[in-house]
């Protein structure tokens, strides 16, 4: 009963810190304006809940448990330190309604301003991103090196400098003023992009951790989106996502398989999200101010279609690739673009495009090495394909994916 018992509390606590992490600390670090305290104090707090909730039970509100535990012990920080008189406004917030706090859940969620506070122009903006992906929605560095090529230990301590550069450089936790939004919107809606594409790559299935993080990137999009009504790529990147999130269903089969875009079936995609999205999308035009993630999303849109007309218009989204990479040329928008045009003219007209694409560049970029596979086998150049495919499975971290590569490799 016992061992139960400490189980139940378990995997309470690595609930609430999988699902309320960002919102913690947000609301914590707006009251202190130190980030790296507020995320030394949850994680005290956490290490807390370990021993009280197996001895005492899991909390009716777990979350409201561990900010009042958090902001407990930032207090006592507080005036082991004597700063209180150097900053008593943000004291008298820590202390202020401490037991109704304790009773509800529904603390205001600051993550928003805390997604400006580290897109701020102060802080290196190669740090926005993982910054963001860390305080905001909870990654680790670990988890978030992997995504930019660094070792844990170069990360952590990047992002270490960083939260300090927040602290000593006397950031303000909030959101700035309506003329400084559109200079740090770029790399929230950067943030946000990243941690949707992190949190679809962890889902081997419907019910991974990964789907949360999805969720959670749709989440802020649109909150931001309520902050920033009129700017299209908001709503360019909120349609692009929601495309996505459309076909959940469709990318595995029932037997776990993955199902490339092009041969899943219409019908198991999410009618509601796909409508939602051509709104964003069909709003964002009113505008005229073109973006990345407005053309990513029309992309998708072309694919939607299918659903309807039964068949992929492949040489308008080729025409979207090319306005992709002549305002935001990337490795993977050039792949994208290379298989859409084998698909419109011809593999070989594909392989070209992929051809001229700086070798230096894709080593380890595995959707490069996924089309190339695919493109020279199209063309019967069966040696120079298994190569490749043995490139692009080698780098597919996704099971399923590198299955489906093992097959078509035959």
């Amino acid at each position: 009963m016992s061992g139960s018992k400490d189980e139940k509390a378990h995997r309470a606590v690595e609930r609430v810190a999988r699902e309320s992490y960002g919102r913690l600390v947000a609301y914590l670090s707006v009251h202190t304006r130190d980030l790296a305290g507020a995320e030394d104090a949850l994680s005290e707090a956490l290490l807390k809940a370990l021993t009280a909730w197996p001895r005492e039970g899991v909390p009716q509100n777990p979350e409201a448990w561990l900010l009042t535990t958090a902001r407990h012990s930032l207090i006592d920080l507080f005036r082991h330190q004597r700063v209180v008189s150097d900053k008593e406004p943000d004291f008298l917030l820590l202390t202020r309604d401490s037991v109704e706090t304790s009773l509800e859940t529904n603390y205001p969620d600051e993550r928003l301003k805390l997604l400006f506070v580290c897109a701020h122009p102060a802080i290196d903006p190669a740090m926005h991103t993982p910054l963001m992906l860390q305080t905001v929605l909870g990654l680790n560095a670990e988890r978030i090196a992997g995504s930019f090529l660094v070792s844990p230990k170069t990360m952590g301590q990047r992002l270490s400098r960083a939260k300090t550069k927040i602290r000593d450089g006397g950031i303000r936790f909030e959101v700035p003023e309506q003329n400084q939004l559109p200079q740090r919107l770029d790399a929230v809606l950067e943030a946000i992009y990243a941690a949707f594409g992190i949190g679809w790559d962890d889902m081997a299935g419907a019910e991974q951790p990964g789907r949360g993080l999805a969720e959670e990137a749709i989440w802020l999009a649109r909150v931001l989106l309520q902050l920033m009504p009129g700017e299209a790529e908001v709503r360019g990147l909120l349609a692009l996502m929601l495309h996505c999130e459309a076909r959940r269903a469709a990318r595995r089969d029932r037997h776990g398989r993955y199902v490339p875009l092009s041969e899943q079936d219409p019908k198991l995609w999410s009618l509601t999200l796909v409508e939602e999205a051509e709104r964003h999308l069909a709003e964002a035009a009113k505008y005229g101010r073109l973006g990345r993630f407005q053309l990513e999303a029309a992309i998708q849109s072309v694919h939607a279609e299918r659903a309807r007309s039964g068949r992929i218009e492949w040489t308008a989204i080729t025409r979207f690739y090319e306005q992709l990479n002549h305002i935001s040329p990337t490795i993977g928008g050039r792949t994208g673009y290379a298989a859409a045009i084998a698909e419109a003219s011809g593999a070989e007209r594909g392989l070209a495009v992929l051809d001229a694409i700086d070798q230096d560049a894709v080593p380890d970029y595995q959707p490069y090495w996924a089309v190339r596979a695919h493109l020279l086998q199209r063309l019967g150049r069966s040696p120079e394909a298994s190569d490749a495919y043995d490139r692009a499975i080698g780098l597919a971290e996704d099971p399923a994916i590198r299955e489906f590569l093992l097959q078509r490799r035959g």
